[in-house]
């Protein structure tokens, strides 16, 4: 198989990304070839790259460290994918580290006497949660393609623990919102809270008993965490919260390697998440749709048009469709063919928006024929990692198990807990998502590789249900601009469409009222959100230049969460 550079020419280009730093402007390396949603984090990973170290050991120094000082983000309390490619043998597996449902979680525990979701159990409290993935993963990662041991590359994220950060803007914001849910837990509010208040910018965040934690996820590895005494201590304070674990869901919990997704796109190679992450399936369906458009041809809002159309088909199999693939039987070679692509393709009017509700009736005759973070990397010797990590909502369930620092996700809130009933993330989903013991709910974090003769573009946002349509515009920024800008793609004004409900929405301020106007005559409904969203995290090596850049979204620097 052909390499995608020689070995020469990345370890030059790598050199030249660290000694950037801040020399590029806006679209640079920093340190080195990493992007991360925190400049802490992203020095981490640049630490275990200069002691020599693999992108692999790098990006388990970064998701541990944002762990730390991201917890309304991501945590060992959670779970993640992480998109691997070894440079040295073109090898790509994609490391599910998704939460898995406890075997004592039912549906009817979160349906009330009327078969209503009962949203607070599947959000708020050890009931929100599913057993953690992260510990796993970073063992898994650092044991299976790592250079250096587990017990290193997690020494910044000790630090980190240890001696503590300041709080930014992001951490002041999370703070406030979630404020009354971590006072309800009275070791959630002693280590993320003031005196039992949202903090302020500078607020120094602590967390020794963390570090402890991470102290012995180095030592033992990932038996330390999921057998024995430490387990025991998380299934007990779970338990005395009115939570659902056993120490049995603790000690069968593994990471799963799948096969990553991947097709092609106008001459670009695309490598994504698959099941249970969403993500893949969603991208292939809808730009493989857009692949029989010739939008360099049409007008922005044409362009927009047609994309809005072709996320709303693959939204539309995504409820109706998706789940675990160890649980549900889903169609991935069908929904991911070009075939199905030209059905779904022929139904789409070039004038007007096609309503929601008429999609299934069509989409079934053409058959017939939330919070998160992302990391990239890139090393010297052409490996590279893609990872998106999360707790779901900001802090998770808002509850840390006992006196080990650890705060639970709320991940249980995004199965389908009643048939088209919403989740946080106003998803709706179907059978193939429902609860059942030992499943992965479907996820839309969908970390992606996209190569062609020009480079690689290593990239991945969080954002909820929007992780997807921001992955998918930044795909289209790359592949479909003559004149590609990587501060530019991750900076871009984004439009989000998702099936249900039945309306685009934009970022607040980012369009004219001419481009509003003009959707709204093709029979679109507009909503504008109340603030930005997502926080793109990207890294791109160019062939021509051999140069290796990063990106980090604004909206992050400037405080956005989502």
């Amino acid at each position: 198989m052909k390499r995608p550079w020689s070995g020469a020419v990345l370890r030059f280009a790598f050199v030249v990304a660290l000694l950037a730093g801040l020399a590029q402007g806006p679209a640079a390396a920093q340190e080195c070839g990493i992007a991360s949603a925190h400049t802490l984090a992203t020095r981490a990973g640049c630490d275990i790259l200069k002691s020599g170290g693999n992108a692999f050991d790098a990006a388990v120094a970064v998701a541990a460290a944002l762990a730390v000082v991201e917890p309304y983000a991501s945590g060992i309390g959670g779970g993640g994918f992480f998109l691997l490619h070894r440079g040295a043998d073109a090898f790509d597996v994609f490391v599910d580290a998704r939460e898995t449902a406890p075997a004592k979680a039912t549906r009817e525990f979160y349906l009330d006497d009327n078969g209503q979701p009962r949203q607070k159990a599947s959000l708020e409290g050890p009931t929100a949660a599913g057993i953690p993935g992260m510990p796993a993963a970073l063992a898994w990662v650092a044991g299976h393609y790592g250079k250096l041991t587990l017990a290193r590359a997690l020494q910044p994220a000790i630090r980190l623990a240890e001696q503590g950060f300041p709080a930014d803007a992001r951490y002041v914001w999370a703070t406030g919102y979630r404020e009354a849910m971590l006072k309800a837990d009275v070791n959630a509010g002693r280590i993320f809270l003031d005196n039992g208040n949202a903090v302020g910018p500078g607020f120094v965040v602590k967390q020794p008993q963390l570090a402890r934690t991470l102290r012995m996820l180095a030592a033992q590895g990932r038996q330390g965490f999921y057998r024995g005494d430490f387990a025991r201590r998380l299934v007990e304070a779970v338990r005395a919260g009115g939570g659902l674990w056993e120490l049995s869901d603790l000690e069968s919990y593994r990471v799963v390697e799948r096969p990553p997704a991947k097709f092609s796109y106008r001459g670009a190679t695309i490598t994504s998440a698959p099941l249970p992450s969403s993500g893949g399936l969603v991208l292939a369906q809808s730009l493989l749709i857009l692949e029989r458009v010739a939008l360099a041809t049409l007008s922005e809002t044409d362009r927009v048009h047609y994309t809005v159309e072709a996320m709303r088909r693959g939204y539309h199999d995504r409820a109706r469709y998706m789940g675990d693939p160890d649980f549900a039987a889903v169609p991935v070679e069908k929904l991911a063919s070009r075939e199905y692509a030209k059905q779904r393709a022929a139904s789409i009017d070039p004038d007007r928006a096609t309503p929601s509700a008429a999609l299934a009736e069509i989409a079934d005759a053409a058959a017939e024929g939330k919070d998160t973070t992302h990391l990239s990397v890139i090393d010297a010797e052409g490996n590279r990692v893609a990872a998106t990590l999360s707790v779901n909502a900001p802090f998770g369930s808002g509850f840390v198990a006992g006196d080990t620092g650890v705060l639970l996700n709320n991940h249980m809130n995004d199965f389908s807990l009643a048939p088209s009933a919403a989740n946080i993330y106003r998803l709706v989903g179907n059978e193939a998502n429902a609860i059942e013991a030992g499943k992965r709910p479907l996820s839309s974090m969908s970390p992606t590789f996209v190569e062609d003769e020009r480079g690689v573009l290593v990239l991945g946002t969080p954002g909820g249900a929007r992780i997807i349509s921001m992955v998918l515009e930044g795909i289209l920024a790359y592949v479909d601009q003559p004149l590609f800008d990587l501060q530019r793609m991750v900076g871009a004004p984004r439009y989000h469409h998702q099936y249900l409900p039945d309306r685009i929405e934009i970022e607040p301020g980012a369009f004219s009222q001419q481009w509003i106007a003009a959707l709204r005559a093709k029979g679109h409904a507009l909503e504008e959100g109340r603030r930005k969203w997502g926080n793109m995290q990207a890294v791109y090596f160019d062939r021509k230049t051999g140069r290796v850049t990063s990106a980090n979204d604004p909206r992050g620097q400037a405080g956005v969460l989502f």
